[in-house]
């Protein structure tokens, strides 16, 4: 079978799904958004936890079962803080509230994330945020796009006038991790303009492929944090690697997705760190 055959039926078949997933995301969306205050809701470290299990448990009861439905065969990867490769086929990698620590603190950055990975490569995703309405998706080989305009990353090629960012991957990371976070923000603000160490990782990746930022790097393989934009930034015609410079996969240990006129100065800056 030729190779440009190969390719076209998972792209079609993929893009067929994608109103489905989209009005399971968004329903989802619904549910996200009727729990948010615009205020914090808990004081001790035992209520935060209570309150995010609560808001992971209300979203999963409504988009589990719909995404598995939509994809017979595919599987559900349990936990969204699990790193590393998954066994082979296809797997719904969701995160029913990314950021969920700031939305039990009544803050606005937060969203429902879900992406179909096949054989450890993002094919499918959306990104919805609910207190919007914006739905940002992405098909391997047809673009990355905001509620259906395509999206393109900056075309900076300079790195002293890039805006980039990091953020931790989930709390109690060891040490040496907390480390070269903070000596790649000291390295990024020494050679760049201006760095945004926030969370979640989906947040901060939709403004690198919406060309609003110019990079970001992780030191981490949080699954769930990462694989939804690194679809759309890929997409969008951005680089994604590791932090040795090698395509990225849910099998690397660390994370960098850059426009690609900053990507080969922001590796050379973070690579040493890695």
């Amino acid at each position: 079978m030729p190779t440009a055959t190969r390719t076209a039926a998972p792209f079609a078949a993929d893009t067929t799904l994608l109103p489905e997933v989209t009005a399971a995301v968004r329903t989802a969306g619904r549910t996200l958004r009727d729990r948010h205050t615009p205020h914090a809701r808990c004081v001790s470290l035992d209520e935060v936890v209570a309150e995010i299990h609560a808001n992971d448990d209300a979203v999963l009861d409504v988009l589990r079962e719909p995404l598995l439905r939509a994809r017979p065969g595919s599987r559900w990867a349990e936990d969204e803080l699990a790193g590393g490769a998954l066994p082979p086929g296809e797997w719904w990698v969701v995160d029913p509230a990314e950021g969920n620590i700031n939305h039990v603190h009544g803050l606005d950055d937060w969203a429902v994330t879900a992406t179909l990975v096949r054989d450890n490569r993002p094919v499918l995703t959306v990104v919805h945020l609910p207190l919007t309405g914006q739905t940002y998706t992405a098909v391997a080989g047809g673009g990355a796009h905001l509620d259906g305009r395509p999206l393109a990353v900056s075309a900076k090629t300079d790195l002293g006038a890039a805006l980039v960012g990091t953020g931790q991957a989930r709390p109690g990371e060891d040490e040496r991790t907390f480390r070269r976070i903070g000596d790649s923000v000291t390295a990024m603000l020494v050679n760049g303009l201006v760095v945004r160490v926030s969370v979640p990782a989906t947040m901060q990746l939709i403004h690198v492929a919406a060309g609003r930022t110019d990079a970001f790097w992780q030191f981490s393989d949080v699954r769930s944090g990462l694989v939804a934009g690194a679809l759309l930034v890929s997409e969008a015609g951005g680089t994604v690697t590791d932090l040795a410079g090698e395509p990225w996969s849910t099998g690397s240990r660390d994370f960098l997705a850059a426009a690609p006129g900053l990507h080969a100065a922001a590796l050379d800056v973070l690579s040493p760190l890695a």
